[in-house]
Parts: structure tokens; sequence; C-alpha cells
């Protein structure tokens, strides 16, 4: 029984998006590891931006750096 975690800022994914998301991670479990798609389970979580840091820094600080992109 496979869990898989997905985490992104919350910045617009849309339903569209979490389903290939969701589809992308079962295949990927199946075809690698011969898991059960039933029984596999994917939740997406958004996280708010003052939660998410990267290299030391806040996301959108960070994003705000030359280069960061």
């Amino acid at each position: 029984m496979p869990y898989v975690n997905i985490q992104v800022t919350r910045e617009g994914v849309t339903p569209a998006q979490k389903a290939r998301l969701i589809k992308g991670a079962t295949d990927l479990l199946a075809d690698v590891l011969g898991k059960n798609p039933s029984t596999t389970f994917v939740v997406i979580e958004e996280v708010e931006f003052e939660n998410w840091g990267i290299g030391g820094l806040p996301v959108q600080e960070y994003r705000a750096r030359p280069g960061s992109e």
C-alpha cells in the first residue's frame, strides 16, 4: 500500500495538473515497483509561501534573486 505525498507551493496548481500528478505517481509505482494502482495513495498538499524555504530564504525572497528560476 504505497503512499506518496507531493507538496507544492500554493500558487495555482490546477485540478487538471493535480490529476496528472496523481496518475503519474501511481503509474510510476506500478511500472517500477509493480505496485497495485488500486492500493496506491497520492496526497497533494499546497503549502503557503511563508511556510516554504529554499537555501535558507523564504521562497519569495529566493525567487526574487537573479538567476534563481
